[in-house]
């Protein structure tokens, strides 16, 4: 395994290890053990893309998304959710897509409301999710509803949520809707993207050694920073100047398991 891309060996691995569920190293290097795949279909979810077979995370996860689902099944319009990439069987780097999704700890829910949960396989190929955003993610657009604010106000305000990814545009909209308590809007945190789904994170199981949360979001409701990134969506600033005399980075080879926590030999290798 020496010097293989270690995308290829988690790649390959068509099923959970059995070990006691760990998540070890960070995010965007880690892997998983003890992996629990989230059923494919369930009362209030579809699992969507079943042939990328990442539908796989900590039972923490599994049980946040049957929650969520749950709650989100209450709005109208909305069936449940569906689910789109969480982790491969045993973590670690993925073939392509996301650098993280790598320790089970993180999922990405449809903004596509589900009208039935009774999707064939050849349709979750091939169905797509829907974007929310407008000019370039500044604003949304005329498909966000209430009801996508209450299903992300539901998944931010669950304590096992570390933080959710979501276009800028959303979060200003969201801070401009929000009525009462606004603590969760903290967890609420621009990023590119993200505007067919939103990337739930959660925290690092309580105890769990070897697991390394992120930095804890800053003080305050984010709505500030939120503006910020749209006002430079709608006024770019100017490039910075480039000196042409720097010298260029050295290309980075392929992450390979030397790379990983020591744990992930052992993920790898287990049954």
């Amino acid at each position: 395994m020496r010097g293989v891309p270690a995308k290829q060996l988690f790649g390959a691995a068509q099923s959970g290890s059995d070990q006691t569920p760990h998540a070890y190293g960070s995010y965007a290097k880690g892997c998983l053990a003890g992996g629990v795949e989230l059923p494919e279909t369930g009362p209030t979810w579809q699992a969507m893309r079943l042939s990328r077979n990442r539908n796989w995370g900590h039972p923490d996860t599994i049980d946040f998304l049957k929650d969520l689902s749950r709650a989100a099944a209450k709005q109208p319009g909305w069936e449940g959710i569906y689910v789109g990439d969480l982790s491969q069987p045993r973590g670690g780097p993925m073939l392509s897509g996301h650098r993280s999704h790598q320790m089970g700890l993180d999922a990405d829910i449809w903004m596509l409301p589900p009208k039935r949960l009774n999707l064939s396989r050849a349709e979750r190929e091939n169905l797509s999710s829907i974007s929310m955003r407008r000019a370039n993610g500044a604003y949304v657009n005329s498909d966000w509803t209430p009801q996508h604010h209450e299903v992300m106000k539901a998944a931010a305000s669950d304590p096992r949520v570390a933080r959710i990814f979501v276009f800028p545009g959303a979060k200003v909209q969201m801070c401009k809707d929000a009525k009462g308590d606004r603590s969760w809007l903290r967890k609420i945190r621009p990023w590119w993207g993200h505007h067919y789904h939103f990337h739930v994170r959660l925290h690092c199981p309580e105890g769990m050694k070897g697991c390394v949360d992120q930095t804890p979001v800053p003080a305050g409701d984010g709505c500030d920073a939120a503006e910020e990134w749209v006002q430079d969506i709608l006024f770019p600033p100017p490039p910075k100047p480039v000196d042409p005399n720097a010298p260029k980075p050295k290309p980075k080879g392929p992450l390979t398991l030397a790379g990983l926590p020591a744990q992930c030999v052992n993920v790898l290798q287990s049954r």
